[in-house]
């Protein structure tokens, strides 16, 4: 099994990688693959509604986001983790999940996601419901761990003292880790659930 982990901070080695490098040492403790994506200090531009996707199937910005969609396609759990800057997302993971999940037209049903949020202080919340909504709206069963999944620091590596942040690290991979196995087991037994013929609706005509 595998779980594609993504950096959204510019600091590579910030306060965000405290919890995603804490969730990583669970998962290989657990025997699941994981690797660490940095992206939040790319030139990523956003989504402009082009529709090329539809028909090439992949961005028409050919940078990290087509090299991330094999990878995202191919893995088990999708973890993305994210600095707070005013009370939301930092904007380049925000573009880059945004055409990520638009561009990819594979079926996302049953793949694991998990969002974890790091700040000085106040906005986890929000970041964290706003993260959220790229895995709930694709078929995706979301991971939750024992509180909220956030982690509090200031300066790069101040996350180390969240005892309290930390260990909420752990016990969501170790909550992640059992649903993708119990997915995995399910989907031998029982396959995925039935989808019915999508029917979209426009509330203007």
């Amino acid at each position: 099994m595998k779980v594609l982990m993504v950096n959204g901070s510019p600091k590579a080695n910030g306060n965000t990688y405290v919890a995603l490098h804490e969730m990583e040492k669970i998962f290989i403790q657990e025997g699941i693959e994981t690797e660490i994506l940095h992206i939040g200090n790319k030139d990523i531009r956003g989504c402009i509604g082009c529709g090329s996707c539809r028909v090439n199937g992949k961005c028409v910005f050919d940078d990290i986001v087509n090299e991330t969609a094999a990878k995202f396609e191919e893995c088990d759990g999708f973890v993305v983790g994210s600095p707070v800057y005013y009370a939301s997302a930092n904007a380049t993971l925000v573009a880059f999940l945004t055409r990520l999940f638009y561009s990819t037209a594979f079926d996302k049903t049953m793949k694991v996601g998990a969002s974890v949020v790091a700040a000085r202080r106040g906005g986890l919340s929000s970041t964290f419901d706003e993260l959220n909504k790229f895995f709930t709206i694709s078929g995706m069963p979301v991971a939750s761990s024992q509180y909220w999944n956030s982690i509090h620091g200031r300066e790069p590596g101040e996350a180390e003292k969240d005892t309290e942040g930390l260990q909420t690290m752990r016990t969501l991979a170790r909550n992640m880790s059992f649903l993708m196995k119990s997915i995995a087991l399910g989907k031998e037994k029982y396959g995925i659930p039935e989808k019915e013929q999508f029917q979209p609706m426009n509330f203007i005509r």
